[in-house]
């Protein structure tokens, strides 16, 4: 196996047979966007990023030119017999996409972040020993909770002293954030037996000094997880596993879980579906003594008698059916250090109060939410957090959609969101209500018996997710009765107002484009200038 670089004729003159289904543009992955030097540019997420061929160096729309430094877009070539080596081959309307190696691009899950900056801070989280180079330097590689990461410090000069990353997280000069490793997704020409990665990887070198990282350094990191020496029929099996399944694997495993996630992921919910009995005790409302039990003096015969905990006692109750059910300890980050440390003992010893087992077919899952939304949070002290396997919910339009269809949350409820993701969740401010996916059920639940009333939104997601729901739909209605406006009414409308029309315009610039361009004429011909100049780019963007 060998790294090259494609020349200008393989990707834009005569375009290799991959190029033809997805196009040319490198879209970036969050370590390019940290590492390459933005020409102002680099914050539209579809508008892709400078990169290197073999014969010099491009811009997002394939023009030669000398760049600043520019990211990296890694291509291999296949030795006879290396093809083994892949991994989750998939064939999609004929692109055809493979894993192999892992790097770390991407920015570390959110509900992570803090935990991993305290840790490094008091000198606790975890030294592989291992080095990966990464923006022209060797960095350290770090694990915390079964993930291997990186730390990147922003030095390079940005426009306007930030970077925008994919997930939308605002990364400033001078902040640090950290990486995480995750597989590399190639494009795969197999006649060819050529891999294209999918993204622009990373930057921060020159081309000559990246070409050498590339053909020497790079394939050794991305390759030492030591798999490829197995034979293509080893006894092993890897599959895809959504955050549900998970915890059912290690629910029936025997493993303790533990869920992180903001409120109102779902986390309670999650475990329900596993098991629809599940017990919850919300420790919040705990102390060591309701969870160990008492102790209470029996006068008549002169001893300490010890009663069994009310909650151990429903434990027992519900698994005499001999069926596995979950004890679920909700909000264990906002236990008390010394309740927590009772838990700890439940966990590690399966006995409450070094007495009473827990029932054979009892499992445990924990949850809690991030210390950055919950001030009463305590980090789990480093055996406990040891104790569980951890899995992280994220809840996203795209994972919550399914779940609203099947719970028949309300479809103006669904049609929103569909359109407008980042308003799923917004930041809680302890001044108004604050969007969630458990505020938008309450929503829901609002609309359906009022008779979709919207002003009903504002006490529960807040001022600004309620304004822009109304928003969306009037304007639906506007653009339904599109040139029904009379030239009375359009010279009324304020500046804004027209830009906000013309922008509603196009939204039908496919469906009705006659109809949406003769209603932008009407309002004057710097609206016009506007409208086509922001159309001719999005179908530049779309071409590419």
């Amino acid at each position: 196996m060998r790294s090259i670089f494609l020349s200008h004729e393989q990707v834009f003159d005569k375009p290799l047979n991959l190029f033809k289904a997805v196009g040319t543009a490198a879209p970036a992955a969050d370590l390019a966007l940290l590492t390459t030097q933005d020409d102002g540019f680099l914050h539209e997420a579809e508008g892709g990023i400078n990169y290197y061929l073999s014969d010099g160096c491009v811009d997002r729309f394939g023009r030669s030119g000398e760049c600043a430094l520019c990211a990296f877009r890694p291509a291999l070539l296949l030795e006879k017999g290396e093809e083994r080596l892949l991994r989750r081959i998939r064939d999609e309307d004929g692109v055809v996409t493979a894993e192999y190696g892992s790097y770390p691009a991407f920015i570390m899950d959110v509900s992570l972040r803090d935990m991993a900056e305290k840790e490094y801070r008091r000198g606790a989280l975890y030294d592989t020993g291992r080095t990966i180079r990464a923006a022209g330097k060797e960095r350290k590689v770090f694990s915390l909770g079964g993930k291997r990461l990186i730390r990147l410090e922003l030095e390079q000069s940005v426009a306007g002293g930030y970077v925008q990353l994919r997930d939308g997280t605002v990364v400033t000069e001078g902040e640090a954030v950290f990486l995480e490793f995750r597989p590399i997704r190639w494009l795969y020409d197999a006649p060819l037996g050529l891999l294209l990665c999918c993204q622009a990887l990373f930057g921060g070198m020159d081309r000559e000094s990246g070409a050498a990282y590339l053909q020497k350094d790079f394939l050794a990191e991305i390759s030492e997880e030591g798999d490829e020496s197995l034979p293509a029929n080893a006894p092993f099996r890897v599959e895809e596993h959504d955050e549900l399944s998970l915890i059912r694997a290690y629910v029936e495993a025997n493993i303790p879980v533990f869920l992180h996630g903001l409120s109102g992921d779902g986390k309670s919910d999650r475990v329900r579906q596993i098991d629809p009995q599940a017990l919850d005790i919300e420790l919040v409302n705990e102390n060591p003594e309701t969870i160990n039990g008492r102790a209470v003096y029996n006068e008549a015969h002169d001893e300490i008698v010890d009663i069994k905990p009310v909650w151990l006692v429903k434990l027992e109750r519900l698994c005499e059916d001999g069926e596995l059910h979950i004890l679920f300890f909700d909000e264990l980050t906002n236990a008390t250090k010394q309740t927590q440390s009772v838990i700890f003992k439940i966990v590690l010893e399966r006995f409450v109060n070094n007495r009473w087992p827990l029932p054979a077919n009892a499992r445990i899952v924990a949850a809690g939410n991030d210390r950055s939304e919950s001030t009463s949070a305590h980090d789990l002290a480093e055996p406990l957090f040891g104790r569980f396997a951890h899995v992280y919910i994220r809840t996203t339009v795209e994972n919550w959609m399914p779940w609203a269809v099947r719970s028949r949350i309300n479809p103006y409820v669904m049609e929103f969101l569909a359109n407008n993701d980042l308003y799923l969740r917004t930041p809680f401010t302890g001044t108004e209500g604050n969007a969630d996916p458990r505020r938008w059920e309450m929503v829901s639940k609002a609309l359906d018996s009022s008779g979709n009333d919207f002003s009903l939104l504002g006490p529960i997601v807040g001022r600004d997710a309620a304004e822009a729901f109304v928003r969306f739909f009037k304007a639906r209605q506007e653009l339904a009765a599109l040139g029904e406006y009379s030239d009375e009414e359009l010279s009324r409308f304020s500046v804004a107002r027209k830009y906000q029309l013309a922008q509603q315009c196009l939204v039908f610039s496919s469906s009705r484009p006659e109809d949406a361009r003769a209603l932008v004429l009407r309002l004057g011909e710097e609206y016009l200038a506007w409208y086509d100049y922001i159309l001719e780019r999005k179908k530049t963007m779309h071409n590419m």
